[in-house]
């Protein structure tokens, strides 16, 4: 019987100003607004907005400093809802 080792792996630590844990709050915040105020609207048999269109907002919400939700649903129907 052949016996496997594992070698420990280091924890990797996120040092990046974009995963901090505030700001993952709030990307986190940002997808259950748009999901809940844009997801699953279907326009005939296809999603009126894209799940990618609501999951680029939160990012670029959050990527742009934003440290709270307030306003996201009017940032998202001007800049992200025209393209689908």
């Amino acid at each position: 019987m052949v016996q496997k080792t594992f070698k420990a792996v280091p924890k990797m630590s996120i040092d990046d100003w974009r995963y901090n844990d505030h700001k993952m709050k709030v990307r986190e915040q940002a997808l259950k607004i748009l999901l809940t105020k844009f997801g699953g609207q279907m326009d005939g048999v296809v999603p009126k907005y894209s799940s990618q269109s609501i999951y680029e907002c939160a990012n670029d919400w959050v990527s742009q400093g934003n440290m709270h939700t307030a306003g996201i649903v009017q940032y998202y129907k001007v800049y992200y809802a025209k393209s689908n």
